[in-house]
């Protein structure tokens, strides 16, 4: 299951948020740094039209919706990487996830305390980014020792990845995030080994008070926005309070209650929409009168691999797969109707599962 991580100094609205992405009040929210002493973790459901419409067409008797797995971690401070504040040890935690939400305090409330004394966007990010790349950089120097042997004694590989490591502790020593794309075809699987912090794939979460749920006007979400597109990220805008109250209305009335102010999607919605784009995710679904299933893979994936998030069973004895794009299922409202029709495709081992699809898989054990 994909893991997100939520990531900031304390008091920013981590923990609010993550009540309100889980639906739950799980991790304690209280108006002091370190509430959070052990990362909390919640399933959340993503969200998802296309599966309810596709299983009320087949009557299917359980429907089952993919997830993404949050985790709270707890706020991290300046000299986090040496041991300050609760330290190392959530950054331990941070390096589990395959992305991070990272919560940026864009709103003044002289009743909730700011580790700094006030909000500063900025710097507020810089020292997390800081933070995360000295851990790496700990973790790069340690690594760097293990093969200066093998370096000394001339061994390919190793001077091929002492290269590497050279490369990324200049990168790290700017304090920034990066990504993995910047490095060649033979030097990712190096980067890749590392399980680096700062090469995570960020989300910068800008929370707004009620009062600005949009961010227009605030000169602190524009700092955000301005920030991230130097820094290979992407920004949702939040008022994590306000999604948390939204539980307590129940769906039906949370949607009449957005309507009103005029917004479409939760920020919860928005902020899960981000981390699939962020991650290059596509949805492909398996229905029928039993179940109908959502399940997610990488863009690009080949018919046997998605397969084999099903059953490794189907990977390994995969012949086909019959496939009914998902906006001609629904036109057609039946599998036996997509094949009359002839829009359901009977498709090989090079073929690349495309969103949205509707999906059979044929199989020999």
């Amino acid at each position: 299951m994909l893991q997100a991580g939520i990531v900031g100094l304390p008091n920013v609205g981590k923990s609010t948020l993550f009540n309100a992405l889980t639906s739950s009040e799980k991790a304690e929210s209280a108006n002091y740094p370190f509430c959070t002493i052990e990362p909390n973790v919640g399933i959340v459901v993503i969200p998802d039209k296309r599966i309810e419409i596709i299983s009320g067409l087949l009557e299917s008797k359980t429907t089952t919706p993919t997830a993404i797995e949050f985790c709270d971690i707890a706020g991290l401070v300046k000299g986090a990487s040496k041991g300050e504040g609760l330290g190392n040890r959530f950054l331990g935690n941070i390096r589990q996830v395959d992305a991070i939400i990272h919560i940026v305090r864009c709103f003044e409330d002289c009743n909730i305390v700011h580790i700094a004394g006030k909000p500063d966007p900025i710097a507020d990010m810089e020292t997390i980014n800081l933070e995360l790349a000295l851990a790496d950089l700990t973790s790069i120097e340690k690594r760097k020792a293990r093969i200066l042997k093998n370096v000394k004694a001339r061994e390919k590989v190793a001077i091929a990845e002492d290269r590497v490591l050279d490369k990324l502790t200049g990168i790290l020593s700017e304090g920034r995030p990066f990504s993995i794309g910047i490095f060649g075809k033979e030097e990712k699987p190096i980067v890749e080994s590392l399980n680096l912090l700062a090469a995570k794939p960020v989300i910068y979460a800008a929370n707004v008070s009620e009062s600005n749920l949009t961010g227009e006007d605030n000169p602190m979400v524009r700092q955000v926005r301005e920030y991230a597109k130097t820094h290979n990220a992407e920004v949702a805008v939040i008022s994590a309070r306000l999604e948390e109250e939204l539980v307590s209305l129940g769906p039906g009335q949370a949607k009449e209650y957005l309507s009103e102010l005029g917004i479409n999607d939760t920020g919860m919605e928005k902020t899960i929409k981000k981390v699939y784009g962020l991650l290059n995710l596509v949805t492909f679904f398996t229905a029928g009168e039993k179940e109908t299933r959502a399940w997610t893979v990488e863009a690009g994936t080949k018919a046997p691999r998605a397969a084999g998030k099903i059953h490794t069973d189907m990977e390994k004895g995969f012949i086909r797969a019959e496939v009914t794009a998902f906006e001609d299922f629904i036109a057609c409202k039946s599998y036996a109707a997509a094949r009359e029709k002839g829009l359901t495709r009977l498709e090989g081992k090079d073929y690349v599962i495309q969103d949205g699809d509707v999906v059979h898989i044929r199989f020999a054990v």
